[in-house]
């Protein structure tokens, strides 16, 4: 009996030590390589602290700054580490009523007769960092009137932070929420 099941313990270990131990250390050690940002995290920097990932969005809550679209994590607002969708459906009246009360709040605050649908919902991580142009305008006037800036001052910092689509076809045109946030904060540093 042991005849047969050496074989096959040996081949379990082999094969955990080759595709469990040296190939993941071969992968990292190639992205530390080749993108070592990338590889670690793609964390933001500002005077040698970090603030943030360019990855990962981030609670912001005040009129001063721009805010990301709505987290699905559960425990605190873009929790990395409990990174998930919030698996309601389109007929959850749960879902259905905390949209509706955003988007009239998102109408009040800003003027707007239509809300783009990024400001209401959530996205499939819940963790996105990146908003629509139209969700980042719609914000415009809210951030004018909290720091006493011109409305063309913050619509020109979006225009200046807007991504457009990879390669030229894949994606949606976005802007990064903290990097959009920590321009606004070297033109009005209060």
């Amino acid at each position: 009996m042991i005849e047969h099941l050496r074989p096959a313990f040996v081949l379990l270990g082999g094969l955990t030590l080759l595709t469990g131990v040296a190939y993941p250390l071969a992968i990292t050690g190639v992205a530390q390589a080749v993108l070592p940002g990338a590889a670690g995290g793609s964390l933001v920097e500002v005077d040698g602290k970090v603030v943030g990932s360019a990855l990962i969005g981030q609670n912001f809550t005040e009129a001063k700054w721009f805010h990301g679209r709505p987290s699905a994590t559960s425990a605190a607002p873009y929790d990395a580490a409990n990174s998930s969708g919030s698996n309601l459906g389109p007929t959850s009246a749960k879902l259905i009523d905390r949209v509706k009360a955003d988007t009239e709040t998102l109408k009040e605050e800003s003027g707007a007769a239509t809300v783009p649908v990024d400001a209401v919902t959530t996205s499939a991580s819940g963790l996105d960092p990146h908003v629509s142009p139209a969700y980042a305008r719609l914000q415009v006037k809210r951030i004018a009137a909290a720091r006493h800036l011109t409305a063309d001052a913050v619509d020109a910092l979006i225009a200046a932070h807007v991504a457009g689509r990879d390669l030229g076809f894949l994606g949606e045109p976005r802007v990064n929420v903290l990097e959009l946030n920590l321009a606004l904060a070297r033109l009005d540093p209060s």
